[in-house]
């Protein structure tokens, strides 16, 4: 237990701005098996963005209150999956080959493809979050925080990892079977949690309906930009994961509210 609590905190570390206490001992590697609590800490930063958002629906109007939410998100980690997408939208976007689009992903500078990206994914999550019921919107909060993670997580599992060095190769050497299994477990949970409680509250046929309109577009979401990346890099890099993250969960928002639209 005391091993996997430190798997845990080198995650919400590695992954958060919130205080964790030092590791004696720290080995890159273990990095590798703290993949497994990657949707555990993406639970963690949901439940702090619903909180923000339910403290700031007390006293704001709903936009104040969603914009609130995204940034306390964003805030936790360091738009580190916002500066993902920036990258590998400039790098896809903009090279012409493998290696000019690496080269280009690891241009600190932010090009029209990265800001478009940003802005444009940023401006959907907050008008469907805005446009969602208020009674599902935490709950949708913290399931999509936790499946998108897990959504990156499954990348590093099909994908080879492409940079020799970069701020996530300490954690994209290897995953094994048991570590796949255990964030698969944790990211799912608050899925299906989420739809045990639509089930107690409306119908089970509602849940149903839930799972498939959340659950696909995660999927082709996740099936079009791993295609992407096999056809373009032939594997993943830091930033690529970080973008999965953010289209994810952007997808499993747009479901939610086409599901809401049913009800």
């Amino acid at each position: 237990m005391k091993l996997q609590w430190r798997y845990f905190l080198l995650a919400v570390g590695f992954f958060t701005r919130l205080p964790v206490p030092a590791l004696a001992d720290f080995q890159e590697a273990e990095l590798n098996h703290a993949a497994r609590y990657f949707p555990l800490v993406g639970l963690l930063i949901g439940l702090i963005a619903a909180m923000v958002w339910w403290l700031a629906s007390l006293l704001f109007p709903p936009a104040i209150a969603v914009l609130s939410s995204m940034a306390a998100s964003i805030y936790l980690t360091g738009a580190f999956h916002e500066d993902g997408l920036a990258d590998s939208a400039d790098g896809l976007g903009g090279g012409m080959d493998k290696a000019a689009k690496l080269a280009i992903m690891q241009d600190s500078r932010l090009g029209s493809y990265g800001a478009i990206a940003v802005i444009g994914v940023l401006l959907f999550k907050f008008q469907a979050l805005l446009a969602l019921p208020a009674a599902v919107l935490p709950f949708a909060l913290i399931a999509a925080h936790a499946m998108s993670r897990l959504a990156a997580v499954h990348v590093m599992a099909a994908l080879p990892y492409v940079r020799s060095a970069g701020k996530s190769k300490p954690l994209a050497t290897t995953l094994t079977r048991h570590d796949l299994w255990c964030a698969s477990a944790l990211g799912l949970w608050s899925w299906i949690g989420f739809a045990g409680l639509l089930w107690l509250n409306h119908t089970a046929l509602a849940a149903v309906q839930f799972l498939l309109l959340t659950g696909l577009p995660v999927l082709l979401a996740w099936w079009w930009w791993r295609n992407l990346l096999a056809r373009n890099l032939q594997g993943y890099t830091g930033d690529t994961l970080g973008a999965m993250q953010q289209l994810t969960e952007l997808a499993f928002y747009l479901g939610l509210l086409a599901w809401s639209r049913l009800l």
